[in-house]
């Protein structure tokens, strides 16, 4: 049966707060800090809920049906299991994830230090060689990505902890570069409702989606330790999570705190982030940031392209993993290349469809006891939820109609991006009614 002890238990929380903190766990809190201004505690309680929150949530439904991703999606059925983790896969890998690493690692390491008018030319021979040397790396990453985890990931954490102290000791600074000292007011939406704002912006970091994806990590983390037992499975990987969102609270709230601080505005996190450092510390800072940051964006970058490639082997066993490498970071180079606040701005509204579905089969997973066989209560539940999510991200884009301001009017919590919790409820009632065919045994789509 085994047990773990505390050293034991506090590394696989340690090791699952390496795999979440990667490029947006980096940039978003300080931007968002620096809107919340004095708000910027609710903020972060949002942040945290959608962030760490569903990722750990997602862990432990995967946990609770099986071993894997696939176990969960087939609640609803074979077919969708395909479909949610090909959904994940992207999401985490060429769509947006793995671009971002290259996006940061540039906006961070090189951007400040080059010609703007240029800066173009030096994205592409920057990310040209960041996505050619994971897709080198990538062939054999188990060896690399510990030695840069074990030395790079310390740095990090370090360099975030100095920024951290520097804020709070140091005197206010007013310059042509950056203007901190002094938390300002709230600016936006985070006047009025904070924390959903910062629920949000957590959809970013892309956590919630990876957890999912991650969960047969811990899984077997914590079986390398001789732990066998499915009670006791479940146990530790609710502990390791609540371990590791622990760690992501704090340098969350250090990065936030940071953001709140600073009333220059920028572009991004990545760049409020640099200047930040550069000011504190002077030159050296920034650049010991921004090696930090490349070098964790690469370990990640070699992790996911890594992920994603044996997943699409086994999905096309014809095709090779190095031609499925290739061609994710040949794409991811080319996404990545959009530039770090466009990519923002584009993938949001996507991940606001995503999230919610995501949540729904989570959460019903809990359930499943209860639910049994009658696997229209997910389909329900997540169409409704859908429904609800795809017009609210439709709207942060842009796109307004005729529906949306029903929506406004009439959808409980819509103002505050939760309008899909009704709907996802209702349809997930409805699935219950005994006369839908997938309600029967052994019925597959």
């Amino acid at each position: 049966m085994g047990k773990l002890n505390a050293k034991q238990l506090l590394s696989v929380s340690l090791t699952l707060f390496a795999i979440f903190f990667g490029a947006g766990n980096m940039i978003f809190p300080p931007a968002m800090g620096q809107l919340a201004g004095t708000n910027f505690i609710h903020a972060l309680a949002g942040f945290l809920v959608t962030d760490a929150g569903i990722a750990i949530l997602g862990m432990i439904g995967v946990v609770l049906v099986g071993n894997s991703m696939s176990d969960l999606g087939r609640l609803v059925s074979k077919k969708f299991a395909v479909v949610l983790s090909v959904g994940v896969y992207l999401l985490i890998g060429p769509l947006f994830a793995l671009p971002r690493t290259g996006s940061v690692s540039f906006e961070l390491a090189l951007l400040p230090y080059v010609p703007q008018h240029n800066a173009w030319i030096f994205s592409l021979l920057f990310t040209a060689g960041f996505f050619l040397l994971t897709y080198y790396l990538s062939s054999n990453p188990n060896k690399v990505v510990d030695v840069v985890g074990k030395y790079m990931t310390p740095i990090l954490l370090i360099s975030i902890v100095m920024i951290f102290v520097g804020c709070i000791f140091t005197n206010p600074v007013n310059s042509e570069m950056i203007q901190y000292g002094t938390i300002g007011a709230p600016q936006q939406d985070y006047v009025s409702i904070p924390f959903f704002k910062g629920m949000i912006e957590g959809y970013n970091a892309l956590d919630g989606p990876a957890g999912l994806a991650f969960a047969i990590i811990v899984i077997n983390a914590i079986r390398s330790y001789g732990i066998t037992d499915k009670k006791s499975i479940v146990k530790y990987t609710i502990f390791s999570g609540l371990g590791a969102a622990f760690f992501l609270a704090v340098v969350y709230f250090m990065l936030t705190y940071a953001g709140a601080i600073t009333s220059t505005s920028f572009s991004n996190g990545g760049a409020l982030l640099h200047a930040l450092t550069s000011s504190l510390f002077g030159n050296v800072g920034g650049v010991i940031l921004g090696i930090a940051v490349l070098l964790a964006c690469l370990t990640t970058s070699i992790g996911l392209t890594t992920a994603f490639s044996d997943y699409f082997k086994e999905l096309f066993p014809s095709v090779s993993y190095k031609k499925i490498a290739a061609a994710v970071c040949i794409f991811s180079f080319v996404i990545s290349n959009v530039g770090l606040s466009q990519l923002i701005t584009i993938s949001l509204p996507v991940l606001m469809m995503i999230y919610p579905i995501s949540v729904v089969l989570i959460l019903l997973s809990f359930m499943k006891k209860y639910i049994g066989h009658r696997r229209m209560v997910y389909v329900g539940g997540m169409f409704m939820a859908f429904l609800a999510s795809f017009v609210s991200a439709l709207e942060s884009a842009g796109v307004s109609f005729g529906i949306t301001s029903l929506f406004h009017d009439y959808l409980p919590f819509y103002s505050l991006g939760l309008g899909w919790i009704i709907p996802a409820v209702i349809g997930a009632f409805i699935g219950f009614l005994p006369f839908w065919p997938m309600n029967k045994k052994n019925e597959n789509i």
